[in-house]
């Protein structure tokens, strides 16, 4: 949920019909984007003074116009547009009559068809800085190829579709293990397993690692995935000061002593969000740490699938206390949903009990198409299209954001920019969202309640283009230079 909130004016219009129309049109100003929540029935009902049959009636009329979607036991939720735009969630063309409801709630003029349903319910074509997403090269025509490939041999698309052992099939296990070694993690098979992406693969690690109550670290700024993982497993999660390079081994240190912690997440290479890299020297002092405190270390290597040469991971320092995640979410294709697990053999075991347990096996379809490209030498070409993608976003960033300061790495998909007084983040990302344009702000990767810094993570991947990319940042940049007092001037 995004926060904002809807008020009522006083006017004749009925009370549920003044909601839904708020929520439309912020709806339809970006205000409220595809797939945020909606507050709940009764927080909502308390906020305006109404009764929760009031929001009910509001959210219903939003439901049947198809600009939001009820989810059983979970709440409401922003539709996502169509193709087209128009926000049509699992369901068929609305009959005229809805099209008619879908107008006048957007305009606010009631029984009066002002425009069609596409233009009733698109949203502001916003620019996405946000999502950290590869860029299209050819993986989707690769992919038909692949299907078609598998389509021809008969007794593999049998075997496919039955149970396979939890870690993945022997010859799965073995291309992760390649792919992995892109990394420096030069391992046998057997200690690497399959799962359904890194997301995957790190719930299944936390739970095999981890108790309920027990404490682990991250740094203070980090992957949000971990923090709705620790919750969810009510796991005491605990950030670690961080500066231009990563972790302080100091604050870890001093951590470690104060609070006996069972593990430590941490993303050591092109560190998600401040693209961050630490240098040897570091990781030879949290490798020796780690081991005077029984600290098992869960390296998150997805970004570092980017690099040509990678550092050596930590989990190569530390044997008995390392476990590696990676995917192809960041560097390939995140739809394919593989990921692959390396652990020391003591702990192999544990993560396969809970993969069975979870979901018994990764697809072994996913997995197979996954197999084929790294071992036959696909996924080295797309990643090496992809770091041709990200160089020539970067050279656009460059040119646009000449004068405002940012950190990055040449392989980075993003850029963490830091913003100057008297800017703040929630104040610029809403200025930049009036303006069409989405990014994450530092407060989504805190760890805990600490404080945020006044900085932003720009993604060069969300756009849909170069031009789009160029325009949005275009857009970032006299944001800046007209300052906070932009915002009121007439």
């Amino acid at each position: 949920m995004n926060g904002w909130m809807p008020t009522l004016s006083r006017s004749s219009e009925p009370k549920y019909r003044a909601i839904a129309h708020a929520y439309a049109q912020a709806i339809h100003g970006g205000q409220m984007l595809p797939g945020e929540k909606l507050p709940a029935h009764r927080l909502l009902a308390k906020k305006l003074s109404v009764t929760t049959g009031t929001v009910s009636r509001a959210y219903a009329e939003l439901e049947r116009c198809g600009m939001v979607v009820a989810r059983v036991g979970d709440g409401t939720y922003v539709a996502e547009p169509d193709a087209d735009g128009a926000r049509m969630p699992d369901r068929a063309q609305p009959a005229p009559e809805s099209r008619e409801r879908a107008a006048a709630i957007t305009t606010g003029a009631p029984g009066a068809l002002t425009g069609t349903l596409t233009a009733a319910l698109t949203a502001a074509r916003l620019i996405d800085l946000g999502q950290n997403v590869p860029m299209p090269t050819d993986e989707a025509f690769l992919l038909t190829q692949t299907l078609r490939e598998l389509a021809a041999d008969e007794r593999l698309a049998g075997e496919l579709l039955l149970y396979q052992p939890e870690g993945g099939r022997r010859s799965h296990r073995e291309a992760g293990a390649r792919w992995l070694a892109r990394m420096g993690c030069t391992v046998p098979a057997e200690r690497v397993l399959v799962t359904q992406g890194a997301q995957h693969g790190l719930a299944c690690v936390l739970r095999a690692v981890l108790r309920p109550g027990d404490t682990i670290f991250a740094e203070a700024l980090s992957y949000p995935g971990i923090v709705a993982l620790a919750r969810q497993l009510r796991l005491n999660l605990v950030g670690i000061e961080i500066d231009e390079e990563g972790i302080v081994p100091a604050a870890l240190e001093r951590a470690c002593g104060l609070l006996a912690p069972r593990a430590l997440f941490c993303v050591p290479t092109l560190h998600n969000p401040t693209t961050a890299t630490l240098s040897e020297a570091r990781r030879a002092m949290i490798a020796e740490i780690a081991v005077r405190h029984h600290l098992v270390v869960i390296e998150d290597l997805v970004p570092a699938a980017l690099l040509d040469e990678p550092p050596a991971p930590l989990a190569a320092r530390l044997p008995e206390h390392g476990i590696v995640i990676s995917s192809l979410s960041k560097a390939v294709a995140p739809g394919l949903r593989i990921g692959y697990v390396q652990a020391p053999q003591d702990w192999v075991g544990k993560i396969l009990a809970v993969i069975r347990s979870d979901c018994w096996m990764t697809s072994p379809l996913a997995a197979e198409i996954a197999a084929r490209w790294i071992v036959e030498g696909e996924v080295d070409r797309l990643v090496a299209k992809q770091r041709a993608q990200v160089d020539a976003r970067h050279a656009i960033a460059a040119e646009v954001l000449a004068d405002w300061p940012y950190r990055t790495d040449p392989a980075s998909p993003h850029l963490w920019l830091p913003l100057a007084e008297p800017w703040r983040a929630a104040e610029f990302s809403a200025a930049l969202r009036q303006a069409g344009v989405l990014l994450k702000t530092a407060d989504s990767f805190v760890i805990g309640r600490g404080s945020a810094p006044h900085a932003v993570r720009l993604s060069l991947g969300g756009a849909r283009s170069e031009e789009a990319l160029r325009e949005g940042l275009a857009l970032l940049a006299r944001t800046l230079r007209n300052g906070p007092e932009g915002l009121y001037s007439a």
